[in-house]
């Protein structure tokens, strides 16, 4: 792989297309907090980032599997749980004082209306002013889970393949149709809890 005395061996974030170097550069030298987003399967985190001389410092941070603690029921990597943890992380930032924040994907290919943007745009309807333009962002309906709840209903004729796809719904005693009413009922309840603090 090295050839010759004068080659430089890339790093290693580089070579395995783990870190755009070009990119985190310009946010750095930005000198605003990064929105960093990262999805998975089953959940998403979110957390404000802010880069300093002997490290990253993590100003604030949400994790979709705490928004049991707010009564939410539904699953924990959709579009309305990115939104939750979004909002939740950027309530956090704000009582920290942070301001403003710039959305960092990292690496990952984005498309119109992912979770990345619906975590981008509860930040954002949090206080936090992050930088974007409304066509990227989710319609209201599908971050409220309208979509959720018209497969629901759809499903709905077929009772075993409904409880197959929205068993852990169902364990939690939350019918899919009901995900919009939900979705709002905990987006009220973060909000007020950090109206109490405010």
């Amino acid at each position: 792989m090295v050839k010759g005395s004068q080659y430089n061996l890339p790093y290693r974030r580089r070579r395995n297309a783990a870190t755009d170097y070009a990119k985190r550069k310009r946010l750095v030298l930005s000198g605003i907090p990064r929105l960093v987003v990262r999805p998975a399967n089953k959940h998403i985190t979110v957390q404000v980032i802010e880069a300093r001389a002997k490290g990253d410092v993590v100003l604030a941070s949400a994790h979709s599997s705490e928004l049991s603690k707010y009564s939410w029921k539904g699953a924990g990597g959709n579009v309305p749980a990115a939104y939750l943890t979004g909002s939740l992380a950027g309530y956090r930032a704000r009582t920290k004082g942070v301001q403003a924040a710039v959305l960092d994907v990292g690496t990952r290919p984005v498309s119109v209306g992912s979770r990345i943007f619906a975590a981008m745009n509860g930040a954002a309807d949090s206080g936090l002013k992050v930088p974007h333009g409304e066509e990227i962002l989710p319609s209201k309906e599908r971050l409220r889970g309208d979509h959720i709840a018209a497969f629901g209903k759809m499903l709905s004729q077929k009772p075993d393949l409904y409880q197959k796809r929205f068993s852990s719904y169902l364990k939690q005693n939350l019918k899919p149709e009901d995900v919009p009413a939900h979705f709002e009922e905990v987006r009220e309840k973060i909000s007020q809890s950090f109206e109490k603090t405010a």
